[in-house]
């Protein structure tokens, strides 16, 4: 009697875990671990895109639309762009950052984006207390926005930190650390003069 216990709890074990393997797999709606072909065009020479200067070889990422996938011959509308991500080992200036990629906010409804720091390349003599409070994350930073068509580090577009990581969000309310952090690294922000 135990051994057949023993193999229903097994069996049942099994069949769990399948089922919950499958779940994970038809979460991606492209199905497997590919993404969709988001259209995307490469700069050819250095531009102004969402108010910021761009390198040679930067690519443009942007919303799925009919008909268009993957690499593109010429730019699309900014209205459409989701991502800017600098050549390797290229970065811009952003709150005296050197930063490599920035994001929309993957919830379109929201006003904002991500930006994707490299500390590695930020000089011990440019640290200011925003960069060592963003860098304490160790990842992106959420931007929150007024006007959409600018991505540049113009503080007077600069509505909020939404969050810095997982670690610090806006969303949590409720917990006096992590608004006190986001709070602490917005006025930091707000003290920062880049020429």
């Amino acid at each position: 009697m135990i051994i057949k216990t023993m193999k229903a709890m097994i069996f049942l074990s099994a069949a769990m875990a399948i089922s919950l393997v499958g779940c994970v797999g038809n979460m991606n709606p492209t199905g497997g671990n590919s993404r969709p072909n988001y259209p995307y065009y490469v700069t050819q020479q250095p531009m102004l895109v969402k108010k910021i200067y761009v390198p040679a070889g930067t690519i443009l990422t942007y919303e799925e639309q009919l008909f268009k996938n993957g690499k593109q011959s010429q730019i699309m509308p900014e209205s459409k762009l989701t991502d800017i991500l600098l050549p390797k080992d290229e970065t811009i200036n952003w709150g005296g950052v050197p930063v490599t990629m920035i994001s929309q906010f993957f919830n379109s409804s929201m006003r904002g984006y991500s930006v994707y720091a490299d500390f590695k390349k930020l000089d011990a003599d440019k640290r200011t207390r925003f960069s060592q409070l963003w860098q304490s994350c160790d990842d992106d930073l959420g931007i929150s926005i007024k006007d959409r068509k600018d991505w540049s580090f113009n503080k007077a577009n600069i509505a909020d930190v939404q969050s810095c990581s997982g670690l610090y969000q806006r969303y949590f309310k409720n917990d006096k650390e992590q608004q006190q952090f986001l709070d602490s690294m917005y006025s930091e922000l707000m003290k920062i003069n880049v020429e």
